[in-house]
């Protein structure tokens, strides 16, 4: 039983590739991340683009401050198993030295490095090596005479900086090209992403900045980053938070899933306790949730498939009824349902151990590329 539907209005941008990875012209929105290690410390740097790139994350951005750095970038590019983009402020002559050690793509920032001469040798030189350049806009570094112009980082002042940054990389023969605008308000970012794409067809790359820990972190990141994505907007997304960059693979992936972006795999609903709970609801609920994420943690896959864990009479049986498999909850006991039909009803202690075995028979095994 289907459920992704996947967002019918997508705004329909400029194709580039980074690395192996296309972004834009209606590829896959795109999960990236930014290790917090010394990128000089190339062993501790590797070892987190190897983990976060097991979670999901398929493009890693890592902090170019210095030489050694610029220069680490190679041996990160040799051996990391996704794409390296290195982030530049400041200095020009380290987007150069990036770029000459392989970065598969370059952020820069064109409110920390406006000369016009360094701004045209970085784009001479990425243009050269056919790499990609991010032009990352910050409400927080923007440009002093547009702030000036606007009376603040507003929306308008953000999306002219980008705009006029990508128009002078363009002209420098650069053009595969992409965008973010972002700020810590989830309302501002909204409209500079929105403005943007109403002006130009290059890629977007969607996040909140500075969202703060995850308690907060991934609820601003979760109703800006789906906004704009619900409006079909956005083509690479980065979850920002106070944390391991570990913990944002999943929350990204969660945001693309329920934002249509992306199969669930699987999709598990469940209700919300009332009076009327009969059974123990949170704990089954979280038990099945376990036991999905330990068989995903061992290669099982559950793409396209909906799972529902249910409390009572009210909606369970009809929620139960419409997923590959179900539990509609009862006094003490619980139906179990499977493609739409009821296959069992069993006490309460017995739910569990039955909704696992029907949930190894309607995933795929590793190794096993059909659908069971």
């Amino acid at each position: 039983m289907p459920v992704y539907s996947h967002t019918s209005h997508r705004r329909l941008t400029r194709a580039l590739m980074v690395g192996h990875v296309k972004i834009g012209g209606g590829a896959p929105v795109s999960i990236q991340s930014m290790t917090n290690t010394d990128t000089r410390d190339i062993p501790a740097t590797l070892a987190q683009i190897e983990d976060v790139a097991a979670r999901g994350c398929e493009i890693i951005r890592v902090a170019v401050p210095d030489v050694a750095a610029a220069k680490a970038i190679r041996t990160l590019v040799d051996k990391s198993p996704i794409p390296v983009i290195a982030d530049i402020h400041f200095d020009d002559q380290l987007a150069l030295l990036a770029i000459e050690n392989g970065a598969h793509g370059i952020r820069v920032n064109p409110g920390n490095i406006s000369r016009p001469e360094a701004l045209a040798a970085i784009a001479k030189a990425a243009a050269k090596a056919k790499i990609a350049v991010r032009v990352g806009v910050n409400s927080g570094s923007l440009e002093k005479e547009l702030l000036e112009t606007f009376g603040g980082a507003t929306p308008e002042a953000m999306v002219r900086s980008a705009l006029k940054a990508c128009a002078f990389f363009e002209a420098h023969g650069c053009q595969s090209l992409k965008v973010s605008l972002k700020t810590s308000h989830v309302s501002s970012t909204v409209a500079a992403c929105r403005l943007f794409a109403e002006h130009s067809d290059l890629p977007l790359h969607l996040g909140v900045t500075e969202a703060g820990t995850p308690k907060m972190g991934i609820i601003k990141s979760a109703v800006g980053i789906g906004a704009l994505l619900l409006d079909g907007i956005g083509d690479t997304i980065r979850v920002s938070l106070t944390a391991s960059p570990c913990e944002e693979i999943p929350v990204a992936a969660a945001i693309l899933e329920a934002a249509g972006c992306r199969a669930p795999a699987p999709d598990i609903i469940s209700c919300p306790t009332c009076g009327r709970t009969e059974v123990d609801l949170v704990g089954l609920t979280e038990a099945v949730e376990r036991e999905v994420e330990r068989l995903k943690s061992l290669g099982w896959t559950f793409h396209d498939k909906k799972i529902a864990v249910m409390g009572c009479v009210v909606n369970g049986p009809g929620e139960a009824r419409a997923t590959d498999l179900g539990i509609a909850g009862g006094k003490g006991k619980g139906a179990l349902f499977r493609d739409g039909k009821v296959i069992r009803t069993l006490p309460e202690d017995d739910l569990l151990e039955a909704f696992i075995r029907e949930l190894r028979r309607i995933g795929t095994p590793p190794g096993d590329g059909r659908g069971r």
